[in-house]
């Protein structure tokens, strides 16, 4: 089986669709946008503008909170795609939808075109780089946080540039690097790999407000 597919199948075990009712959250919703380079998968993650009032220059996914007219959390996604890196919705393949982020696949070919108000950078990352140990670091009985807080240090060999990726947005980057490519990584991830999904209601029920 292709990678990309059996990527999709490994992804849809865990699709929980409207499962999970947070009423008491502010609603918002991520993209995790996943592509095939060479017979590897890889994610696109953004870095926030300096001159966001919220997680200022931190590294996420594409993402933020439902408008009134979103339909549901995937549109809400794709919307602010498109607002944050000029990403078409009709050129994601939705994969899957786990709790809060909407996992899809895009083209190797996207050429993202970042809203300087949001993004001031885009970048890729291979997905196992989410599973090896070696620019890991986790923090235990951080407060607040239910299980190790991760973090990962990326050089991206394009720009340069050294990435700091860590809190929730390592955590989803770690949970679909583990689901999709069915891996267990080399640093114990504070969950079941076989049954993430009442670990990461958890955790968005303290931490989702904060995207």
């Amino acid at each position: 089986m292709h990678i990309k597919e059996e990527a999709i199948a490994n992804l849809r075990q865990f699709d929980i669709g409207n499962k999970f009712d947070l009423p008491a959250l502010p609603k918002a919703s991520v993209l995790i946008p996943l592509f095939v380079r060479n017979g590897e998968l890889y994610t696109l993650m953004t870095l926030r503008s300096k001159e966001l009032r919220t997680s200022a220059g931190e590294v996420c996914f594409p993402g933020g909170k439902r408008d009134p007219s979103d339909r549901d959390d995937v549109y809400t996604a794709l919307r602010e795609a498109q607002e944050e890196i000029g990403l078409p919705p009709d050129a994601v393949h939705v994969s899957g939808l786990l709790v809060t982020p909407v996992v899809g696949f895009i083209g190797e070919s996207f050429c993202p075109s970042p809203n300087p108000a949001e993004v001031s950078a885009v970048f890729t990352v291979p997905l196992d780089f989410f599973t090896s140990e070696k620019d890991h670091y986790a923090a235990h009985g951080a407060a607040g946080i239910m299980g190790p807080l991760h973090s990962f240090y990326f050089a991206d060999p394009d720009s340069g540039t050294q990435y700091h990726i860590w809190g929730l947005t390592a955590m989803l980057a770690i949970m679909v690097a583990v689901l999709s490519l069915r891996k267990t990584p080399e640093f114990s991830v504070g969950f079941d790999s076989e049954d993430p999904s009442s670990f990461f209601q958890q955790v968005l029920q303290r931490r989702i407000s904060k995207l």
